[in-house]
């Protein structure tokens, strides 16, 4: 668990990583130093012992061994998507060769198609996520958190680790098939400690903010554009689930009319609704209740709960 932990720390694509924390570390003190705001809840050990706070924990290794082992095995490579792209565009389109660029544009120009596209394929993925109500199930596990803090972003459920593992295969694939097509080895991606430029940008003005409760906001015409950590936080409020779909780019919730800016939200209550918090007061709960929820809605986990009674109760009296 140690050498799990030092991993995530050490690793600039990992959000933990130690550089991200200690810049929203730093954002949060200016946050509290400008604003005058009570830093108790904060600091306080109700926040980071709180139930919700040490589930998160506990998850957070478990999960990863989940995906280690049995999500990333299953996920088609970003490279084989990147291939048949390219191989697709031959085919239809014939040989197409562009020397107008520089190297140097080219790779600015591949930099910026990544991290837009993939935004873009994010926002989607995360707005079916709640409007499709069978994804809905699994994307509860998320939402389910009473406290936010960091660590909390790993909160994710198995199975929507893997449609995201597919989305980032499907995005950097298809962008990459594109480029190569267009300018063949010549494309690059700028990046700061092996991470695309751009997304170290956004990582370090306040990515581990987002779950937080320190209600880091930009300026509303900055928000417009990009997404501050506040945005974020009013997602996961109980009833702006259905705004701030988005990673880092606000543009994409603005189009199709699901952005809220921090101004417009003073009051934020994390988690789902008072009956529903107890079914994901455990692990068990975490991995098996989007299953157990999906089945009822089918009368199947009825159906099945009322055999077993019977079966326990026919042994019950066979014993006697």
């Amino acid at each position: 668990m140690e050498l799990l932990a030092l991993d995530f720390l050490t690793n600039p694509n990992k959000r933990v990583y130690w550089l991200y924390i200690l810049s929203s570390f730093f954002l949060a003190i200016l946050y509290f130093y400008f604003t005058n705001k009570n830093t108790k809840l904060i600091l306080s050990h109700k926040l980071w012992l709180h139930p919700s706070a040490k589930l998160d924990y506990i998850y957070f290794f478990l999960s990863n061994l989940v995906n280690i082992f049995l999500i990333v095995p299953l996920i088609f490579s970003a490279k084989s998507v990147s291939l048949f792209t390219n191989k697709f565009l031959y085919q239809n389109f014939g040989f197409i060769e562009i020397n107008y660029f520089t190297y140097f544009e080219i790779t600015i120009l591949y930099t910026v198609a990544i991290f837009v596209f993939s935004d873009f394929t994010r926002y989607w993925l995360h707005r079916f996520l709640h409007t499709i109500p069978f994804l809905w199930e699994f994307h509860k596990v998320h939402h389910s958190a009473k406290v936010l803090t960091p660590i909390t972003f790993y909160r994710v459920h198995p199975v929507e680790n893997f449609l995201f593992g597919l989305r980032y295969a499907f995005s950097v694939g298809f962008i990459t098939g594109i480029f190569i097509y267009l300018f063949g080895a010549k494309i690059n991606i700028y990046m700061v400690f092996g991470v695309n430029i751009l997304v170290f940008i956004t990582s370090i003005f306040g990515s581990n903010l987002r779950h937080s409760h320190v209600p880091f906001a930009y300026f509303s015409f900055i928000e417009k554009w990009f997404l501050s950590p506040k945005q974020h936080q009013i997602h996961h409020d109980k009833k702006h689930f259905n705004k701030n779909y988005g990673g880092y780019i606000a543009i994409w919730d603005r189009v199709f009319g699901s952005l809220a800016l921090s101004k417009d939200v003073k009051i934020l209550k994390f988690g789902l609704r008072k009956n529903q918090m107890s079914d994901y007061s455990s692990i068990k709960d975490l991995y098996l209740r989007p299953f157990i929820n999906l089945l009822k809605k089918k009368g199947i986990y009825e159906k099945f709960k009322k055999h077993s009674s019977l079966h326990t109760s026919s042994i019950e009296l066979t014993s006697k």
